[in-house]
């Protein structure tokens, strides 16, 4: 009797423990490292919570034995990857999964990833905007199609109340106090980022949009073989100081002009032919990869630029140019100019206006600085050269 007792309660007590086993907690069990694969035991069991333990083990313990027979015998030497061709920093890469460019393309967070897009925008148009500029951007914006991705800088800090115009909620907004539109490029605008689209509009905020259509604008630069360009500018735009970007009359394009006597040393160069300004230029992919880079981090205004934009095409005199059927009017609104801050009684304009100049000088002596050493290392006197 003893006995039979005895089996009946080790027979319950082994159904008990039996039925109680699958609630134990894989992290709580102290199983030697070796038995798995390097895994996440709790991610597996909060992944996989309507599985048994039982079966969980079964099947990382056939994981393994898989993997000791199918994996060769290699020396970590020779599985060690290192592709110098690879971007810098991904050496340790197979090719196959670098990325090494991107875009500003808005995504789902759900459904596959391949029907995120209805379209791939091809160009992109960026402003530097400040609020109580909204009426002019979104007018701008009725002459950018769909095929545009819009980028706004925020100078002013002010972004979400863009979302009263539709369109805004499909741009991205990037927003940093008291920045300029180069300072912005510098850092958001990167070539590798901007890689997909083939033209980069870089666009001031006060401009004139109503003889415009950028659709058309590409069409004249496609066909007359433009990298860096910019619309014509309206006889009554402010501040119209250059012969070379004044809007002509009976004519798609125009890639020189005569200046005032002496402004021209050679009717090839700036400011008599390859030369637009900064305040509403346009770049091709390729020219934008080049321009990025001639950027300078702490030159936030841009000045200078201009006049060596010639440095990333070639022939400069015939890849640089003005669309005339397509103008815009300059409306020399200083907003930007009031984010500087008031010194000595001087408004704040006139600090930033004095900057201006001095960062146009610090360019061209950076500039000139940069090409005496390369030529002096080709053995080259750079002062002997006509153009350089």
């Amino acid at each position: 009797m003893r006995l039979i007792i005895t089996t009946f309660a080790g027979v319950i007590f082994g159904f008990l423990l039996g039925v109680s086993f699958p609630t134990l907690s894989l992290t709580k069990m102290n199983l030697p490292s070796s038995l798995f694969p390097s895994v996440d035991l709790t991610y597996i069991e909060d992944k996989y919570s309507g599985l048994s333990t039982q079966a969980l083990l079964n099947a990382l313990n056939s994981l393994k034995a898989n993997k000791l027979i199918s994996a060769p015998s290699y020396k970590y030497s020779e599985r060690k990857i290192w592709i110098p061709t690879n971007p810098r920093g991904a050496e340790r890469l197979p090719p196959g999964i670098v990325t090494s460019e991107s875009d500003f393309y808005l995504r789902r967070l759900w459904g596959q990833p391949s029907e995120d897009l209805t379209i791939k925008p091809k160009y992109l148009v960026s402003f530097t905007v400040g609020y109580s500029q909204k009426k002019n951007i979104d007018v701008a914006m009725k002459k950018f199609s769909e095929n545009f991705t819009v980028v706004l800088f925020h100078y002013d800090g002010v972004t979400s109340e863009w979302d009263e115009f539709e369109w805004s909620k499909r741009a991205i907004h990037v927003s940093v106090p008291k920045q300029t539109k180069w300072w912005y490029a510098k850092r958001f605008l990167h070539p590798d980022i901007v890689a997909p689209y083939d033209y980069i509009f870089m666009w001031d905020e006060d401009l004139g949009v109503e003889h415009f259509d950028a659709e058309e604008y590409i069409k004249l630069v496609k066909k007359h073989g433009l990298d860096i360009s910019q619309p014509g500018l309206d006889a009554n735009s402010g501040g119209l100081t250059w012969q070379m970007t004044r809007k002509r009359d009976n004519t798609e394009v125009h890639k020189n002009t005569e200046e005032k006597p002496g402004w021209c040393t050679d009717p090839q160069l700036p400011p008599c032919a390859a030369f637009v300004e900064i305040m509403a230029t346009v770049f091709s992919r390729d020219a934008w990869r080049c321009v990025w880079h001639m950027i300078q981090n702490d030159l936030v205004h841009g000045w200078g630029l201009d006049f060596s934009l010639r440095k990333c095409v070639e022939p400069p005199h015939e890849k640089i140019g003005v669309v005339d059927a397509q103008w815009i009017v300059h409306q020399g609104i200083p907003s930007l100019g009031n984010q500087g801050q008031a010194v000595n009684g001087r408004a704040s304009w006139e600090g930033v206006r004095e900057r201006c100049r001095e960062e146009w000088k610090m360019f061209q002596d950076r500039m000139t600085n940069a090409e005496k050493d390369y030529y002096a290392t080709k053995g080259l006197n750079p002062f002997n050269l006509t153009a350089h």
